[in-house]
């Protein structure tokens, strides 16, 4: 009942069934009066009205006799002795019809061998003679106990007045919750594109269809989407650009360099136009992986694991493969190779040497770095994923790179439905997990073909 539709729609049921309800109230007592908790005394006394109405149309000095022999029509009231509470009761309940004919209600004998008491009389209304004064002075003498129209109430009895609110609530529900579904279409929309954004960042473009203000939503995100996907892409195209254009003045200013006749301020020279080169490579790099598209093929994880710590090994770093189970994975093989060596090698230089492990399920791939390095502070953690991020700033010096290889590594992960997580070890260093959907091994390749590095 958090939600606005839940909320409106439960508000509509409830406004709608309480108008129905005093509606039907109201309808309800004022064409039948005589429900209770009116009495079966009312009941009575419409039956008497009716039957008074039917008297005044005969003759004076025909005789009108009951089943049982006595006279319904007589000069004179019946004699006996009255009962003042019942006579009330049925004087009131002829009032309440608007009639002012006078009433009498006698008391009956029981018949003989009954059990005299209370629980003698028949339940429920009039229990002797009612004698009903006509406007011509007639007497129109009726037996109390009997029932000459079936007391009204609600048909089929309480099965049926039960089946007829059930079907009631059950249809206003269904109308309010149709009703608020339809006017609330445009908020869900926000929703369901937000949910169905990808893991390249871009929104969805909806159907602009259905009524005018699911269309103009509708519009309305499109619009946006286009308006971000251009914005991002001018953005990835401006930093492709800048970074490619780098690669002509320093490759002029590497040919310089060489005809430096200092040794030593030559090797300074070349040393920071080769870090300059490898910030401009990775910005390139980053740059493909916001925009790589392309076919997904099969990918044994173990496989490129263990290639990623052979060449590395081969270049002088401290990088082991200490497990790995056969794991298969869904993606470009250049994109995770280039991932995996980016964390390796963060691990390596960093971490004073990486350790990795490969495991899986019928759900996910794992792959696990360790490292016994200083580890990050956990204030930094979130940042470490940001664009040239450096937890140490004077390391940029002593240790080569741009510090693009965790923004990179982390883009090309979350585009292939995974996540990266680090934390630092209980024992000192970082941990680097790399959790990937799992995939059935491919047929159109060797399992364990990872590409070319």
């Amino acid at each position: 009942m958090r939600t606005l539709r839940a909320q409106v729609s439960a508000i509509l049921v409830v406004a709608v069934l309480v108008v129905i309800a005093l509606a039907n109230g109201a309808s309800f007592f004022v064409a039948r009066p005589l429900w209770p908790p009116f009495g079966d005394h009312g009941t009575h006394a419409a039956d008497l009205l009716i039957m008074a109405d039917l008297a005044a149309a005969v003759p004076r000095g025909t005789e009108v006799r009951s089943q049982s022999g006595e006279a319904l029509l007589r000069p004179v009231p019946p004699a006996g002795e009255i009962d003042p509470e019942e006579t009330r009761l049925m004087s009131e309940a002829l009032a309440r019809l608007g009639s002012t004919l006078p009433v009498r209600v006698l008391r009956r004998p029981p018949p003989s061998g009954a059990p005299d008491g209370p629980g003698s009389a028949p339940p429920g209304g009039p229990t002797g003679v009612t004698a009903l004064a006509l406007p011509d002075g007639r007497w129109l003498v009726v037996d109390g106990r009997r029932q000459p129209l079936p007391p009204p109430g609600p048909p089929g009895g309480t099965f049926g007045f039960a089946a007829w609110l059930a079907f009631m609530v059950a249809g206003v529900t269904v109308v309010a919750v149709f009703a608020v579904r339809r006017l609330t279409k445009p908020l869900s929309l926000i929703e369901e594109a937000a949910l169905r954004i990808g893991p390249d960042g871009e929104p969805p473009v909806l159907p602009e269809r259905g009524p005018t203000e699911v269309r103009a939503a509708a519009v309305a995100i499109n619009r946006l989407s286009a308006r971000l996907k251009a914005s991002m892409d001018s953005r990835m195209r401006i930093v492709a650009g800048a970074a490619h254009d780098l690669r002509t003045p320093l490759t002029r200013m590497r040919l310089r360099a060489e005809f430096i006749p200092d040794e030593e301020e030559r090797a300074q020279w070349l040393s920071d136009l080769a870090e300059l080169d490898r910030i401009a490579d990775s910005a390139i790099r980053l740059v493909r992986e916001e925009v790589e598209g392309g076919t997904l093929e099969t990918v044994r994880m173990d496989r490129l694991a263990a290639d990623v710590a052979m060449e590395l090994k081969e270049i002088g770093l401290a990088v082991v493969l200490l497990a790995a189970s056969p794991a298969c994975v869904a993606g470009r093989p250049l994109s995770l190779k280039r991932a995996v060596r980016n964390l390796a090698v963060n691990a390596a230089t960093h971490g004073c040497g990486a350790r990795l492990a490969v495991s899986a399920d019928a759900a996910r791939v794992v792959l696990v770095i360790e490292d016994d390095g200083p580890g990050i502070p956990e204030a930094l953690m979130g940042r470490v994923f940001e664009p040239f991020f450096r937890v140490d700033p004077a390391r940029q010096v002593k240790i080569p790179g741009a510090g693009l290889g965790l923004a990179i590594a982390n883009e090309i992960i979350v585009r292939h439905g995974g996540q990266l997580i680090l934390s630092n070890r209980p024992g000192g260093g970082l941990l680097q997990r790399v959790e990937l959907p799992a995939a059935a091994a491919g047929d159109d390749q060797e399992p364990g073909d990872a590409g070319p590095g």
